[in-house]
């Protein structure tokens, strides 16, 4: 897929209700509530859509040594694709609430998967709703399909990686996607540890979306990724956040800019902060 086709909106969305190669996504999740995206499913959602849980459907469970939403493993990945209605033949678009921060995990995961065929809604359900397309209340079933999976692990950038060239972080161009005051350290509202990885920079991932909560256009990304990264748009980079599900945003927001696909530290912050000997920093970076 090309990166002009990441994004579908309301009108491009609402031609395919019925569609049967067309599978969408609900995506919707709260941290601090991990029950609000399901309840928002049931109270209205785009008709035909079946709900993706980050947690239990986007996610592995947590380990001793993870992060806070770790890969699963490519086997229940594939039977967790499979069980949502989706195949290699499928079409596939992914929604949130609007800023499409969790939804663009379901994005890059089955990107991850080898999985090209999928989009994000641009702007998400408000998006949806504000274009005066209907919701509906009933729990869409679909019949489960053979997905095959075809990882590419070349996409992940591990905390093994980073441990063993911390002194040569300017290497990965790690750029942490979470809000500037959680990377300067001054808050941490999830995590037990406030800071960042030394080496690493901020862009907080609200920087690619207008007031609305669609994306920016595209000259507009290009000149963030430019002023963030220079001119180079081959050199190899990375991008994290508190536990890998909004740097997946990033993941998107530069390939709309026309900027070299990043690599994703799944683990992120969250999982680096499990050994203390590792380093943090706080500040500007």
């Amino acid at each position: 897929m090309s990166e002009g086709n990441i994004l579908i909106d309301a009108e491009q969305l609402s031609r395919h209700l019925d569609d049967p190669d067309y599978r969408v996504l609900d995506c919707r999740f709260n941290l601090a509530d991990t029950e609000a995206g399901r309840r928002a499913y049931v109270d209205g959602h785009i008709p035909g859509a079946v709900y993706a849980d980050l947690d239990k459907d986007l996610s592995g469970p947590i380990q001793p040594d993870s992060g806070r939403h770790p890969l699963p493993d490519v086997s229940t990945a594939a039977k967790t694709i499979g069980r949502l209605g989706i195949d290699g033949a499928s079409r596939v678009v992914v929604y949130d609430g609007d800023n499409g921060s969790i939804a663009a995990r379901a994005w890059w995961l089955l990107r991850w998967l080898g999985h090209e065929r999928a989009q994000l809604l641009d702007g998400g359900i408000d998006a949806w709703c504000r274009a005066g397309e209907p919701l509906s209340q009933v729990t869409h079933v679909v019949k489960q399909r053979c997905f095959e999976a075809r990882p590419r692990h070349g996409m992940v950038l591990t905390t093994a990686e980073i441990a063993a060239n911390v002194e040569t972080m300017s290497e990965f161009r790690l750029v942490d996607a979470r809000d500037a005051a959680r990377f300067r350290g001054e808050l941490e509202p999830i995590d037990i540890v406030a800071g960042h990885i030394p080496g690493a920079t901020n862009l907080p991932y609200s920087e690619s979306l207008a007031a609305d909560g669609t994306w920016k256009p595209q000259a507009a990304l290009e000149s963030v990724w430019r002023a963030h990264l220079g001119e180079d748009r081959r050199a190899p980079w990375s991008v994290m956040c508190g536990s890998g599900v909004t740097a997946c945003h990033h993941v998107i927001s530069a390939l709309l800019g026309g900027h070299t696909e990043p690599r994703v530290y799944v683990g992120s912050w969250s999982e680096w902060i499990r050994d203390p000997e590792r380093p943090i920093a706080a500040g500007e970076g």
